[in-house]
């Protein structure tokens, strides 16, 4: 979004038709507005005065000035207001000039509500995103100063720490992560500003062009945040993190605070900012005739020939990842020169002393499966940094948080969701092809998911304050319940007073394995902490909003990383819907069955009368969890999802205990989740009688588990197996051997990944992996003896009753190995209009030279991974069709009124819509592989690649797809 900044700003014709009326009582819904709409000027009307189209030359008649009228300018993006602050002539500030945006939004608040209007007074309420106009447009300027001054807050904070720290000679009490900011921010910044004096003299430093571009304090809170921010949160190995992983993301940070930066400085006169741009052309003469050919268009009026002009000499192109690495290498070399830690006093002693370096630059071999290691260079932590920052994560800078206004509907591939921070509509992580397939694709195209988007978009959300406070008191108490982390590490093993070889290796590897988990506990705990800061940081909101992209293959995800629906139990638990609405008699049942699913254990596979049975059983229990959820019985941690299980319990005792059940008033999400979703979807593609029976395609008195049916089956060859001579076939001792092991969770992970295109290897280490948890096999060699032998059994058994969806599964292979023995990606459009293009292709490496080290930076090259577009091909189609087949049901359910929230296969809304959306998203199921699906891919292959020959469509079965309207667990 922020490169296209200076692009639109001089190639944007002005467009008078934009201008709109601010008159009291009469305000354009913000869905049809962006950014800056008719109540956001840049300017107060007094400095605009009357817009004359004798001034423009437009040869329009003026705009009529009226007491109760703001002749006001309305943008529909920041680039378009960029564009207006080249124009206007005014000396305003950025800063400033956002000051008086937000002045005048105040003003045109208090306007709204005051009793002054009488002609407003006359007339309803208006209502804007669901809420007053006053409201909103507080909210909205909130929301325009969480995104663009988080950093300079930041900064400024510190520098006021510190001022105090002079006046009071005194050091404040300050939260651990605070302490140690505050003492590396002051070496920090005089650091960087020093170092971009030196870039002023010497350009030719690899980093000079970007060192100057934001103020040093702002550079120094940024590097300091983002590198501790990846140092908590790295899974591989927690307070290390790679080098060039720190530099892409500290980089890509300081570019996109520049831009925000840049447009709140960038106010000049159009005459300077011609000047200014002329500049970069290194011939005088060049500049010359560029100087007078710019003065003749002004002079006739032809601003749009002036700005394809500046358009050519504007130097605010993307950084890319190059510079990313340039800059930020450079300031994390800064930061391991300038920040030290020391040890309290207290633990001292009479010992000097000990201040070191808190972060250390140094080179490690890391060791990929099946690769060579190979040497990193890597930033490490000294361990006080590690210690206690855990517990002050809430202190972290976290962008991209929830929106406190509905988000900008999407209308291009970076026009969308947050109003200032840079929003891409897919999430393409450096594909390049992926990126131009949706940036060449026409608007009209893409609008089914730009609806889609927006609807996911404008659901809204807040927290459960009685749901945190419970957790709040879990987590102070130590955590280790309801899968929270326990907050104490394990003590590492005492040395041994041996010298026995054989006793000190087994010390040795209860050392690693215990250091080990202490690491994967500190990353959870860092985990859980900023979630909770999230949510303690919104739990006062009425409500908030989440901005949703897309991955490559059309699945719709949060934008904010933390504490969203996608989210743990945790999150699922802390979150519910801002409206509330009235159970009604049906809603109440759901909601009784919402209960059953999350206690699960079994319970959520008995017919939903059978789950209604389980709740109204245990109210006793529920009532208990409700009002006394750690000084009572607990009933609730016995659940498989236990927050959102005592979220439902509190929700269901108010109904209960109502004079009125039905009229109580519910925020709980009730979910409807797909069975074994990918096979449903292959045994709708290929028509499956015995598959669609399997998967709850078909009605039936209680739903089919298709992980018991596959256990049934495995146990069934095993038993026959067993009664083989194992002199003969060895696989008889192993069926001896399992057949007390064979269950449903022993199998279940391999039939849910057989849709991805699970290998017998992956199968294997699945199956290896469970038999390891039960220690039924002491000794290794046997144990993976009986891995390979189940595997293939499952293996098996899943052909055998899914062999449309193996048929389908390899009919897609082969179309891919035929694509990619041409170098080429598979590339195919979803049903909503959706390009998908394969992003995998051998990666090059690119050496770039920094002030820290030499960095080989990934790039990708000409050349197709061709197993890899074989392999991914039919778990990326399917996943492109589940992706289609919830935005189909997302929009439908915005149109009959319904909240609506999607986590892939799963699909939320109020307990009293659930019947409205199980009506509807058993319409759409069908609706979608009524289409000629299969059809359409292998004509769209035959066009693009017509000298190729593709193999045959797979035979489908005579399933009749509409029997999937009246199967009551298809999703449930």
């Amino acid at each position: 979004m922020w490169k296209k900044f200076a692009k639109e700003a001089s190639s944007r014709k002005i467009n008078f038709s934009a201008f709109k009326f601010f008159h009291a009582g009469i305000i354009t819904p913000p869905h049809t507005q962006t950014l800056f709409n008719s109540a956001y000027p840049l300017m107060d009307s007094h400095r605009i005065g009357v817009l004359s189209a004798q001034k423009h030359n437009l040869g329009r008649s003026h705009f009529a000035q009226s007491p109760n009228t703001l002749s006001l300018r309305s943008y529909a993006s920041v680039a378009e207001a960029i564009a207006s602050t080249d124009d206007a002539d005014s000396d305003l500030s950025g800063s400033e000039e956002i000051q008086e945006l937000i002045d005048q939004i105040s003003k045109e608040s208090d306007c709204i509500t005051g009793s002054s209007l009488s002609s407003f007074n006359k007339q309803p309420k208006k209502m804007v995103a669901g809420m007053g106009s006053g409201k909103y447009y507080m909210l909205k300027r909130r929301q325009i100063k969480m995104e663009t001054e988080a950093w300079e807050q930041a900064a400024k904070e510190y520098q006021e720490l510190l001022t105090d720290m002079c006046e009071q000679k005194l050091a404040p009490n300050l939260p651990y992560v605070k302490s140690l900011f505050l003492g590396w921010f002051e070496p920090l910044r005089d650091s960087i500003t020093k170092d971009q004096e030196t870039c002023r003299e010497n350009n030719r430093l690899t980093h000079a062009p970007y060192i100057d571009k934001l103020p040093a304090d702002m550079m120094a809170v940024i590097t300091m945040h983002k590198l501790v921010g990846l140092l908590m949160t790295n899974a591989g190995e927690v307070g290390s993190v790679r080098v060039v992983q720190a530099a892409c993301q500290i980089g890509e940070a300081i570019e996109n605070e520049a831009r925000i930066h840049r447009f709140l400085e960038s106010t000049k006169k159009k005459k300077n900012l011609t000047d200014d741009k002329l500049e970069g052309a290194s011939d005088p003469k060049e500049q010359e005739k560029l100087r007078k050919k710019v003065t003749n268009l002004i002079k006739k009026q032809k601003l749009q020939q002036v700005r394809g002009i500046l358009k050519g000499q504007d130097d605010s192109k993307p950084w890319g990842q190059e510079a990313h690495v340039k800059i930020g290498c450079r300031l994390i070399q800064l930061l391991t020169e300038t920040a030290y830690i020391q040890p309290p006093v207290d633990q001292l002693g009479d010992s000097p002393l000990d201040v070191r370096p808190a972060f250390v630059h140094c080179l490690k071999n890391v060791a990929k499966e099946a690769q060579k290691s190979r040497r990193y260079g890597v930033i490490e932590c000294d361990p006080l940094v590690l210690k206690g920052i855990e517990k002050t994560a809430r202190h972290m800078v976290i962008p991209y948080m929830p929106m406190l206004v509905p988000p900008l509907n999407w209308t291009g591939y970076d026009q969308g969701a947050y109003l200032f921070l840079p929003s891409y509509v897919m999430r393409t992580h450096g594909a390049r092809q992926q990126r131009e397939a949706v940036r060449r694709t026409p608007k009209s195209q893409l609008e089914p998911v730009f609806e889609v988007l927006d609807t996911l978009g404008n659901t809204k959300w807040r927290v459960n304050k009685r749901l945190l406070g419970v957790i709040d008191r879990m987590w102070a108490s130590g955590g280790c319940l309801a899968g929270l982390v326990d907050r104490e590490d394990v003590p590492l093993p005492e040395e041994l007073d041996t010298e026995d070889e054989a006793e000190i290796r087994k010390w040795k590897w209860k050392v690693k394995a215990v250091k080990k988990e202490n690491s994967e506990r500190h990353s959870q705990r860092c985990d859980v902490e900023l979630k909770l800061a999230v949510a303690r940081k919104m739990k006062d909101e009425e409500g908030f909003y989440y901005p949703h992209n897309l991955d490559f293959r059309g699945r719709a995800y949060p934008m904010h990383p933390y504490l969203n629906h996608l989210g743990s139990d945790l999150c699922r638990g802390i979150l519910e819907f801002a409206e509330g609405r009235p159970l009604g008699k049906s809603g109440l049942r759901w909601l009784k069955i919402h209960l059953a699913n999350l206690y699960a254990g079994g319970v959520d596979k008995l017919s939903y009368e059978g789950r209604v049975a389980f709740t109204e059983n245990h109210l006793d229990d529920i009532f208990d969890s409700a009002d006394r959820p750690l000084e009572g019985k607990r009933w609730w941690l016995g659940a498989e999802d236990p927050f959102q299980c005592l979220a439902a319990c509190i929700n269901v005792a108010e109904a209960m205990r109502s004079s009125s059940p039905e009229t109580n008033i519910s925020h709980i999400p009730v979910h409807m989740d797909g069975s074994c979703n990918g096979l449903q979807h292959y045994a709708a593609l290929g028509r499956d009688k015995l598959g669609a029976a399997a998967v709850n395609l078909v009605g039936g008195d209680k739903p089919a588990d298709v992980y018991s049916g596959i256990a049934a089956r495995v146990l069934e060859i095993m038993q026959n197996d067993a009664k083989k001579d194992p002199a003969t076939n060895p696989a008889a001792l192993h069926a001896k051997i399992l057949i007390d092991q064979v269950d449903r969770k022993l199998v279940k992970q391999t039939v849910m990944t057989s849709v991805y295109g699970v290998t017998y290897i992956g199968a294997r280490d699945q199956i290896k992996k469970r038999l390891k948890e039960r220690d039924a096999i002491a000794d290794d060699t046997a144990l993976f003896a009986a891995a390979c032998y189940t595997a293939k059994t499952t293996l098996t058994a899943l052909e055998e009753m899914f062999e449309a969806a193996r048929s389908i599964m390899n009919w897609l292979g082969e179309c891919a190995k035929v694509i990619a023995a041409e170098n080429r990606p598979v590339r195919w459009t979803t049903p909503l209009g959706l390009p998908v293009v394969q992003p995998y292709r051998i990666l090059g490496r690119h050496l770039i030279k920094t002030s820290l080290q030499i960095l080989a930076l990934q790039r990708e090259t000409d050349k197709v991974m061709a197993k890899r577009q074989r392999t991914a091909f039919p778990p990326n189609f399917v996943h492109s069709l589940d992706g289609s087949h919830m935005m189909m049901t997302a929009v439908a359910c915005k149109k009959e009124g319904l909240n609506f929230a999607g986590v892939h296969d799963s699909y939320w809304t109020h307990a009293c819509d659930v019947d409205e959306m199980n009506r509807i998203l058993r319409e759409k199921f069908v609706e979608l592989y009524e289409r000629p699906i299969l059809e359409n891919l292998l004509e769209s292959f035959q066009k693009s690649f017509p000298k190729l020959n593709f193999p045959p469509l797979p035979e489908r079965g005579d399933f009749d797809l509409r029997e999937v309207l009246d199967s009551p667990y298809f999703f449930n």
